[in-house]
């Protein structure tokens, strides 16, 4: 795996940009669930979601991303997709979060973790300016006319099918693993702007643990740079992901029981794709993954003092 360089440029919000690629930018993830693996439960109430969220910014994230919904394998087995959580139901958990959060700190920049065009138009009217969509604007048709019309950030992240059929699906080889995430990505990209998203609005996300199974995921990272030739930053998630649990069981010779007992594992992977191109990582606990960055960043800009190529 070879230093990739990052190409600074500004990332198009709704009311405003954040500047990307000169340095990683933390994004804190709240889940306002109580099924997800990694903190399902935790802050199903509007107090102590928002206090997570004040706690992530303290600890050094930039932008929060408040999802109601858990799309951990499995779970929705057996269940057609909308059964799990309507519309209505992820608002009524959002909502008052978010706005609980701009009260306390009116300059928040919040992404909202959703699939479901209703619901992005809701927050983003209500203060939000991302859009963190995990089907890549494919599980409801409606997503990238909203996005458009509302001026939001977008992410756009690579799925493999849906997740009551991840734990079935065949392993793929490495050329057709990163054949698929980037022909995903690259319709995905498509989507976005006939519908009229402009392209300064779109971050990709190559989507880990996503339909790929287990060691899959060291293949995506170790070639996770391709993707930077699509011409959008890169947004990674690998904090707590179980592909990393399972390495560790597998080379350590020792189960890993909690999510919080993975937090040094997500810290590396997080670590090797800062330097694989990412400028955006998602993490549950930010204060470690703050200063990894920061030490990433140091050795990306001696890449760029030095010319060195990528």
């Amino acid at each position: 795996m070879k230093i990739a360089r990052r190409v600074p440029t500004q990332w198009q919000l709704r009311t405003r940009s954040l500047e990307l690629g000169r340095r990683t930018i933390v994004m804190g993830v709240v889940n306002i669930t109580a099924d997800s693996f990694s903190d399902g439960g935790r802050f199903l109430t509007s107090e102590r979601a928002a206090e997570q969220a004040l706690r992530l910014l303290r600890h050094g994230a930039e932008i929060i991303d408040l999802g109601a919904e858990s799309t951990r394998p499995g779970s929705r087995a057996g269940e057609p997709l909308q059964a799990a959580v309507s519309a209505q139901q992820e608002q009524d958990r959002l909502l008052p979060v978010l706005e609980m959060l701009l009260r306390h700190r009116p300059a928040t920049l919040i992404s909202i973790d959703t699939y479901k065009a209703q619901t992005a138009r809701a927050t983003l009217l209500a203060g939000a300016e991302i859009i963190n969509d995990v089907s890549g604007l494919t599980w409801d048709a409606a997503m990238s006319q909203v996005c458009a019309e509302e001026h939001c950030g977008v992410v756009l992240m690579h799925t493999r099918g849906r997740p009551d059929e991840w734990l079935h699906q065949p392993p793929m080889d490495r050329s057709q693993m990163i054949s698929l995430v980037r022909e995903g990505l690259s319709a995905s990209l498509r989507e976005a702007l006939s519908a009229g998203i402009s392209p300064a609005a779109i971050v990709l996300d190559p989507g880990y643990g996503f339909g790929k199974r287990m060691s899959e995921n060291f293949t995506l990272l170790h070639h996770q740079a391709e993707f930077l030739a699509l011409g959008c930053p890169l947004l990674v998630g690998l904090s707590r992901k179980s592909f990393l649990r399972h390495a560790l069981a597998s080379r350590l010779g020792r189960e890993v029981r909690s999510a919080s007992s993975m937090e040094n594992a997500g810290v590396s992977a997080m670590t090797a794709a800062i330097l694989a191109g990412a400028s955006i990582v998602r993490v549950h606990s930010a204060r470690a993954a703050t200063e990894a960055a920061a030490i990433a960043d140091a050795l990306l800009e001696q890449q760029d003092a030095s010319g060195d190529e990528s």
